[in-house]
């Protein structure tokens, strides 16, 4: 009796913390893969009513398509120019001379945005409007024909929508990203913007490593558990043949 209690608790010992590393490691792969997944914008220096650099965070959230269409709608600048992207062809749209839309679409033969990634679509552009939030609706479209709107405002309790339109913050003007200063203000603010893509490009291989932490550790886990309950069980036979 003695022998066989002794038996349990080292099984409780060895099998219930593998188990816990499992669980653990399960738990860090599937955290990384629920992150928000929102069309995003993004422009650290741009200010109320002057110039500068948007970049607009487009991830894949389809589980089949890639993503191979983008068009934001801006809210009419004098002035608006897309970045140059590889495998993508640019539309600027206007209206009564101001810019109302810009339109990204893959070329014939690009992967546009594969499933399970991100892309960065940016333009320099302005002036932008002199209050503090700017939302630029996104429409997202994918190879299989499904399409996602990102055009709904946030609402006044600040509980996000379904599919929320990307918003920009800008801050107070201090009457440097006017006229003349437009160009020092666009370049300043690819330079923030450049920081920015780093930096979300960073969190995504980050949370790439700790999805696999997490499934290497939930493994070991696992292994390490059936390796402790075979050795009880050939023990166990082994007790009872003396």
């Amino acid at each position: 009796m003695k022998i066989s209690t002794s038996r349990a608790t080292i099984a409780r010992r060895i099998v219930l913390p593998a188990t816990a590393a499992a669980v653990v490691g399960l738990a860090s792969l599937t955290g990384a893969g629920v992150a928000s997944a929102h069309v995003t914008a993004n422009a650290p220096t741009l200010s109320q009513g002057g110039y500068g650099v948007v970049d607009l965070v487009v991830p894949n959230e389809s589980d089949a398509a890639p993503t191979t269409s983008l068009r934001v709608t801006l809210p009419g600048l004098k002035s608006a120019r897309p970045e140059v992207m590889p495998g993508w062809k640019s539309i600027v749209t206007k209206k009564d001379d101001l810019v109302t839309e810009i339109t990204w679409t893959a070329e014939p033969g690009s992967p546009g945005v594969p499933v399970g990634q991100f892309a960065q679509f940016r333009f320099s552009g302005g002036p932008f409007p002199e209050q503090e939030t700017v939302e630029l609706p996104a429409l997202q479209t994918y190879a299989d024909g499904e399409i996602a709107d990102w055009n709904q405002p946030t609402p006044a309790d600040g509980s996000e929508p379904e599919r929320p339109a990307p918003t920009l913050t800008l801050a107070p003007s201090e009457g440097g990203g006017h006229h003349g200063g437009a160009h020092a203000a666009e370049t300043a603010s690819a330079d923030a913007s450049s920081d920015t893509s780093a930096s979300a490009s960073s969190e995504d291989s980050a949370a790439r490593w700790l999805g696999g932490i997490g499934l290497v550790v939930g493994a070991l886990g696992t292994v390490f558990g059936l390796a402790a309950l075979t050795a009880l069980r050939r023990n166990g036979r082994g007790g009872g043949n003396a």
